[in-house]
């Protein structure tokens, strides 16, 4: 119940990154997802995604708790991957809540994370709050060749091929232009940019959808043209 948990408190990136509980819940998922083929969604992807998070709400001024805040959903996000793929938002955003409320967090700011998670998956996606459009464009942006695990299926996974193609990806926030610009580099030589947007289309709507949250504008730039 509410009344045993810890006294309240401000819950720092820092903390949630070095609590083991967390990260067991982060090793497991990605363990997991491994089991499935699906690429990896371990410390890499969520320390980078949290990187991200917060570089987006800081660049648009925000402060400062809410960029730490996005972080923190950030870093969560793909905890609900240890329980089951299907609805794994929704089960990540309870998992996360859970965590922060005993490690301190106040009830308002653990529920600003929980929906920010339960809000980022393909299927299911609303930018409610800046925290939110924050995870959903620092997930989506991560496409990278060292998310592959195995080169044997790279014929095969279209999803394997357009990452393994993804030699460099920067989410690029310009305040003065007002844009939010998703820069890739990619191979053509190992998946066309049709195959990308085959697989990626509705991820590049729910950045779109996130950006305009923010008062921004998406676009993305491939190979240094500009797509969107």
């Amino acid at each position: 119940m509410e009344k045993t948990l810890t006294r309240q408190k401000t819950v720092t990136m820092d903390q949630v990154m070095h609590n083991e509980d967390v990260n067991a819940w982060i090793a497991k998922a990605d363990f997991y997802l491994g089991q499935m083929g699906y690429t990896e969604h371990g410390q890499r992807h969520c320390r980078l995604t949290s990187k991200i998070a917060y570089n987006i709400l800081e660049r648009l001024k925000a402060d400062e708790r809410r960029c730490q805040l996005a972080a923190i959903s950030a870093y969560l996000h793909d905890i609900g991957n240890a329980i089951n793929r299907e609805y794994h938002a929704q089960t990540g955003a309870v998992l996360a809540y859970d965590l922060l409320r005993e490690m301190g967090m106040p009830v308002e700011e653990a529920i600003d994370v929980a929906a920010a998670i339960g809000n980022h998956d393909d299927h299911i996606n609303q930018p409610v709050s800046d925290i939110a459009a924050a995870v959903t464009l620092a997930d989506k942006s991560d496409v990278h060749s060292s998310r592959v695990r195995s080169l044997k299926q790279l014929m095969s996974d279209i999803h394997d091929r357009v990452n393994y193609a993804a030699k460099s990806s920067f989410l690029r926030v310009d305040p003065e232009k007002q844009t939010i610009t998703l820069e890739i580099k990619i191979d053509d030589s190992v998946a066309s940019v049709m195959e990308y947007f085959e697989i990626f289309l509705t991820r590049m709507s729910m950045c779109r959808a996130a950006a305009i949250y923010l008062k921004m504008k998406f676009e993305l730039d491939i190979n240094g043209y500009k797509l969107l």
